[in-house]
């Protein structure tokens, strides 16, 4: 994947998570959408911190949860 794309990508991800950053993470990510507006390619690491902030507010959710909705039931008296 391209640098420009995978920038696009985590910024988007990041700006869904806007309301929860703290204030210094937010004028960070408004840094990294103006650079980004100029189409500017990120060093390494402005792309390090920027998957930082992603990891750090990426929802995580547990999958097995649903693994007992989509199972099919079998029967016992077979």
């Amino acid at each position: 994947m391209s640098l420009l794309r995978e920038q696009r990508k985590l910024l988007e991800q990041l700006g869904k998570q806007r309301r929860k950053l703290d204030p210094r993470e937010l004028e960070e990510l408004k840094m990294f959408e103006k650079r980004h507006k100029d189409e500017e390619e990120f060093d390494s690491l402005s792309m390090k911190r920027l998957r930082e902030l992603v990891a750090k507010y990426e929802v995580k959710r547990d999958k097995s949860a649903f693994d007992a909705l989509f199972k099919p039931k079998q029967d016992e008296t077979n």
